[in-house]
């Protein structure tokens, strides 16, 4: 009775953490989208980085819940099938997440660039 237990009480904390996931991501892409709109409106190029970054790291956050709830899945008394399918989600996820990084490092350093100056004819 007490494994029993044990399963429902981890099964309702996997699809917390994976509800938790989900969210994270669904508010990234609506904070993500508004400020889309506001680039757009402003005609800011720059912008476009700053929104994929933001977007990338609610991504990323999202992803790392959705890797805990597979962990919290295989949690008590795992079959090899299930390690095996955990296995396999967890190097997609990770892989995911390493070029995520990869991608929002390169975001910011163009951030952090310093913007060109606009063209101007050379004096008279």
């Amino acid at each position: 009775m007490s494994e029993e237990l044990l399963r429902q009480g981890v099964d309702w904390l996997v699809r917390l953490v994976e509800a938790a996931g989900a969210v994270v991501i669904g508010v990234g892409a609506v904070v993500a989208f508004a400020m889309f709109v506001v680039t757009v409106a402003r005609r800011d190029t720059r912008g476009f980085v700053r929104v994929r970054l933001l977007m990338g790291r609610f991504l990323a956050l999202g992803l790392e819940f959705q890797l805990a709830s597979d962990v919290l899945t295989t949690a008590v008394a795992p079959t090899f099938e299930e390690i095996g399918k955990l296995a396999a989600v967890a190097a997609i996820r990770t892989a995911l997440n390493y070029f995520l990084a990869r991608e929002i490092k390169a975001e910011r350093e163009e951030l952090e660039r310093p913007e060109p100056a606009a063209a101007q004819p050379p004096p008279p």
